[in-house]
Order: structure tokens, then C-alpha cells, then sequence
């Protein structure tokens, strides 16, 4: 035995002073009385009852002294050497998807970190321990600590993901701890069943749970039909499933079906219903089962969460209205410029031969023969350039990574004619894409206000360029780049990447996910990655010029997380396993204070039947 604080022994020099105090203490004390006779019959009755009478003081004195040197002991912080009893934990917790599956109200993630408690809590002091997590990523929460509180704090708050992972990095973590000390005991906490586990201890926390899925839902949205097929499994045992389809956000089913499904096979329903607008679809299970995560899917229609409104101002809309309406989804909204009072509210504003008197701060803006200088815009009105005779437009060869991707797919033989144009100076950045002796006729680049501007410096009704195919392949392309998908795709599955595409003046953009937590990407660049480790629908929220533009995705429980069991063939530490552990210590002080509360206790009974003549 050993003692952490060995001056709290000092205590003990109160064991011979409590003696010499008992030694020294005046026995008799004077009592009046009111009758010497009473007082002796008494005395005589109390002797007979009472035999022990002369043994309280030395009772007491005993118990103090028992007191003294207790307390004593437990300010010193006795310590019992335990030899070879002391060990290396390292502990893996699986985190991914399939930790998610309950039974009894209890998560598999939850058995594992009970196990893992449990373990901890019976380790004997002086222990190490290590906490590997694998969920999106590996961390390791906690390296060789021998604090037991910390090491369950940071268990407790662990909570299962909905991805696929893996041990590579956490086995190599455990490599290098099992190098150091090969007595290290290494768990694996798991729902995978291996055939083959080396210098590993597995715990699996597989319940044989029910589980069933719907995956695999495609549609077909044609002349206002939608068409959806999909595919229902179930795992464990054969079930009568009941599917359930929802449109456009509504909380009231459609339609509903019911799928026979055998164990481990795949059954295929379908769903089909006219809708005037399509936004998006939901099929559920209507089953409970172990994993709720994977009983639904929902799709979002891509060309309305990219759809955005535009504003064309003009008398003469045809050729613009045509080229925009045969290329895109997008919804546009007609104005005549003597109605337009500085409208707001649309992705992408156009101004056919009319000069607003301010700039829009909330939109991508296209000017076709812009007569007078508008505020803000980085170029300014010169003159008007009229030609003798019409004359070919030059297409720009520049190599700039702008330029080309405007100019995709422009067929270089189709020639186009103009008979007269607008001479802008240009003092802001621009990309020329075609050009009349040196002279920009149509440029792209960007307003003060951060939103992207196309520029054509010639009315269309005066040049041949409607009705080439070029004018249709560059209102597509100016489009894209005035105005691009800000979510390529709406469905994913966990762990996959989204890319968020930042529209210009984009000032922030808020992703909220399915579990409540919202996170900001930057606006510094084009485009933006962000990790989808939830399973159900994000929002993305993009706000230009004060407006918020809202966008969805979907992202389902990843497949290979939804079986309820899963075989790997082996896994293992490399090395030969040793026994020897290193001394560990028995330090509980619970006991001392419970003897020293029960000699205080029995001193105060004493106390009060030597005081009190409770007797």
C-alpha cells in the first residue's frame, strides 16, 4: 500500500492527544439537588438496570479514536498496489448507418457504447484507454488517458451517422498503440460479423432487427403525367408492405399500395397520377421496422428547384421570348416597357431597346440596344453607329475559360448581319463574345452590384441573327452562364458531396439538414462543396439583394447500411499478442467514509446515553 498524500498521516498525532485529554478531564461534576435521599434511591435503581454504565467513556474514547485515525487515512489517500492488473484499452466504435437500427427503444450504436462502459467502469485504476469513432470521418476522441469520467463523457455524446465507413484508418490507429504495447486490448464494437479476427476482441451489437427499404425510385413526368416505379425489400422475413405516395408536399396519401415481399427479396410497385405542376414525390412505408431512415424516398423536380423567374421588358418580345422559352424552363413574365416602374423579385431582367432609369440589385440583366447610360452598369453610351452597308459581326477567338464556354457549340460558318449598332465604352472587366472592327457588340461581365450582365449593342430586329441557329446555341449558353443550376442533381446518398453552384451578388448561402443543424458555405468562389452525412431532404437557402432563393435535395440511407447483418471476411492487428499488464492501483475512499459514518454514529449514540441518561 501507498499513499497519495502521505503528510495527511500527521493526523494520527491526534490519537495521543484525545488520550491525554481523557486522562486529564475532570470526571465529577457538581449538581444541585433537591433531595440527597432521592437523589441515592435513584442512583441505586440506576446501577441495578444499567451494568455498562462504567464503560461509555471508554467506548467513546475508543470510537474518536477509531475516528481520528480514519480520517487520517483518508486525507492521506491510501492507494493498494494491484500487480500486472492494469491494461491498454483500445476501443473502435463502428458510427455508421447501420448503428441506426433499434430494439427495444435502444440503438445498436447504444449497446456498443454500453458494452464499452461497461468495460471501462470494471477496468482497474491506472488503465489506459483510447477512443476510436468511425462515423463520416475516423477521430479519436481520446488517446491513452487513464481519466475514466472523460473517456465515458466523450462516449455518451456520440451519436450514430447515416453513412458508409470504414476501419482502414482506425485499424491503423490501433496498429500503432498494439506496436507499443502488444498487451494492448483492442475492441471492435460493431453491428459486421467477421470470419476471421486477429489480437482484435469483437463485440457485436446485431439484434437480428426486422428491416425494410425502399430504394431504386425512378419517374417519368410527360404532358402532365407522372409515372413513378420503385423497389421494396425486407431482410429478416417475409411482409406484407404497405407503400404509400405523396405529391407536391401534401400530408394526405394519393395513392397507396400493398407489396408482398419474401425474406430477402425485392418487390416493385408503381405509382401513376396526372398533376398540373410537378414539384416533387414521396413514396413511404407505412411499416415500422428497426431502421425508419430508409422506409422513405423523396425526389425533387430539378428543373423547378434550378427554375427562376425572368423579366422581359419589351413591345417587341417575340425573338427574345421564342429563344428563352425553346432553350429553358424558365417562367417568363412579358412587360411592356411603358407598365415597367422598377419591378423586383425575378433572377434574370431583360431590357429590349428600353433604358431603365436604375440598375436591378437582384438579378443577372441582359440590355439589347441600350440607348443612354445606365448607373452601375461598367460601360457607358457613345453613339449610334450606322453602317453604308450591312457587314458581317466577328466571333471572338480568345482562349479565356469565359469566352470558351459562351462560345460552345457556335457554328463558325453561320454569318451575321448588322446594319447599324450602339458604341458602348467599356470601362469594367467584359468578356468580348462578338465584336465589328474592334468594337464590342455583344460582351458579358459583371454590374457593381456583383450580378452578371450581358450586353448587345444592336436592336434584333435589324440584324439577321434571330433566325440563325447561333442565336438560339448563344441564349442557351448566356443562360447558363447568367443564371446557372445552382444543385445539379436532387438525389444523393450519404456520405456523397453536393456542389453548390454561387449565383452572382450572392451575399450568403444557409444549408439547414435534416436533423436541425445549418451551416454556411462560402460565397468567395463559383462553386462549393458540402459533405451530405444526414440522411433526408437539405435546404439551401441563397440570399441576393435581401431575396432568398430556396433549393432542395435529397439524400438517402446508403444501401450497403441497410442490411441488418453484414459479413466481411477478416480483419486483424498485425503482431503476437503479450499478457502483461502493467500495476494498477485500487484507490476507492467510499469505504473509509462509510466506516467513519458509522463510528460517528455510534459515538453519538454513546454520547447521548452517557449525556442523557437514555438508559
Amino acid at each position: 500500500m501507498s499513499f497519495l498524500y502521505p503528510l495527511g498521516l500527521l493526523g494520527l498525532i491526534g490519537i495521543p492527544v484525545l488520550i491525554l485529554v481523557y486522562i486529564i478531564k475532570n470526571k465529577y461534576t457538581e449538581q444541585t439537588i433537591s433531595s440527597t435521599y432521592l437523589w441515592t434511591l435513584s442512583e441505586r435503581f440506576l446501577k441495578r438496570r444499567n451494568p455498562l454504565s462504567r464503560l461509555t467513556g471508554i467506548i467513546g474514547l475508543v470510537l474518536q479514536l477509531l475516528a481520528v485515525a480514519c480520517l487520517s487515512l483518508a486525507i492521506a489517500h491510501p492507494i493498494i498496489v494491484l500487480p500486472n492488473k492494469a491494461m491498454d484499452y483500445c476501443f473502435i466504435l463502428d458510427g455508421s448507418g447501420s448503428m441506426n437500427m433499434q430494439k427495444d427503444a435502444k440503438t445498436r450504436l447504444q449497446r456498443g457504447k454500453d458494452e464499452i462502459a461497461a468495460i471501462i467502469e470494471e477496468s482497474v485504476n491506472g488503465s489506459t484507454y483510447s477512443l476510436i469513432y468511425t462515423g463520416a470521418t475516423t477521430n479519436v476522441l481520446c488517446e491513452k488517458t487513464e481519466d475514466k469520467e472523460k473517456t465515458l463523457s466523450l462516449l455518451d455524446g456520440l451519436m450514430p451517422t447515416h453513412v458508409s465507413s470504414d476501419f482502414t484508418d482506425a485499424l491503423g490507429v490501433a496498429q500503432g498503440y498494439f506496436h507499443e504495447n502488444p498487451a494492448t486490448k483492442t475492441y471492435l464494437v460493431t453491428d459486421k460479423t467477421y470470419e476471421n479476427v486477429s489480437n482484435i476482441q469483437l463485440v457485436n451489437v446485431a439484434a437480428g432487427e426486422d428491416n425494410y427499404a425502399i430504394f431504386d425510385v425512378e419517374y417519368v413526368y410527360e404532358n402532365g403525367v407522372l409515372e413513378v416505379i420503385g423497389k421494396a425489400i425486407s431482410y429478416e422475413t417475409a411482409a406484407a408492405l404497405t407503400v404509400e405516395f405523396y405529391v407536391n408536399g401534401e400530408t394526405t396519401p394519393l395513392q397507396t399500395k400493398a407489396v408482398e415481399v419474401e425474406k430477402g427479396g425485392v418487390a416493385t410497385f408503381e405509382f401513376t397520377c396526372a398533376l398540373e405542376k410537378f414539384l416533387s414525390f414521396t413514396t413511404r412505408m407505412q411499416n415500422a421496422d428497426a431502421l425508419q431512415e430508409d422506409n422513405e424516398c423523396i425526389v425533387f423536380n430539378i428543373e423547378n428547384e434550378n427554375a427562376y423567374k425572368t423579366l422581359l421588358v419589351s413591345d417587341t418580345p417575340f425573338f427574345i421570348q421564342s429563344a428563352i422559352e425553346s432553350v429553358s424552363t424558365a417562367e417568363v413574365t412579358v412587360l411592356p416597357t411603358a407598365k415597367y416602374t422598377g419591378q423586383s423579385g425575378y433572377g434574370l431582367y431583360i431590357f429590349d431597346s428600353y433604358n431603365p432609369a436604375q440598375l436591378p440589385k437582384d438579378g443577372a440583366v441582359w440590355f439589347f440596344n441600350l440607348t443612354e447610360s445606365v448607373a452601375e452598369t461598367g460601360f457607358s453610351v457613345q453613339t449610334e453607329v450606322v453602317l453604308e452597308q450591312a457587314d458581317t459581326l466577328t466571333y471572338t477567338n480568345s482562349s479565356s475559360s469565359t469566352a470558351k464556354k459562351l462560345m460552345e457549340n457556335i457554328l463558325a460558318e453561320e454569318e451575321i448581319y448588322i446594319a447599324k449598332y450602339m458604341k458602348y465604352g467599356v470601362y469594367r472587366n467584359f468578356t468580348t463574345l462578338l465584336s465589328y472592327k474592334g468594337n464590342p457588340v455583344v460582351f458579358t461581365g459583371e454590374n457593381a452590384y456583383g450580378n452578371r450582365e450581358v450586353v448587345f449593342a444592336f436592336d434584333l430586329h435589324d440584324t439577321n441573327f434571330p433566325l440563325l441557329m447561333n442565336f438560339g446555341i448563344l441564349t442557351d449558353n448566356l443562360l447558363t452562364y447568367s443564371f446557372p443550376e445552382v444543385v445539379e442533381k436532387v438525389s444523393y446518398s450519404g456520405g456523397e458531396k453536393l456542389q453548390i453552384n454561387v449565383l452572382s451578388g450572392c451575399e450568403n448561402v444557409k444549408i439547414d439538414t435534416p436533423l436541425g443543424n445549418t451551416y454556411y458555405v462560402t460565397t468567395d468562389a463559383e462553386a462549393d462543396e458540402f459533405t451530405l452525412d444526414e440522411a433526408g431532404t437539405y435546404a439551401i437557402t441563397m440570399t441576393i439583394a435581401g431575396n432568398e432563393r430556396r433549393y432542395n435535395v435529397y439524400v438517402a440511407f446508403p444501401e450497403v447500411e441497410r442490411a441488418p447483418a453484414t459479413f466481411e471476411p477478416q480483419i486483424a492487428l498485425q503482431g503476437e499478442a503479450t499478457a502483461n499488464g502493467r500495476d494498477g492501483k485500487y484507490d476507492d475512499l467510499v469505504f473509509l467514509f462509510i466506516g467513519l459514518t458509522v463510528i460517528f454514529l455510534a459515538d453519538w449514540v454513546v454520547y447521548c446515553y452517557d449525556k442523557y441518561q437514555l438508559r
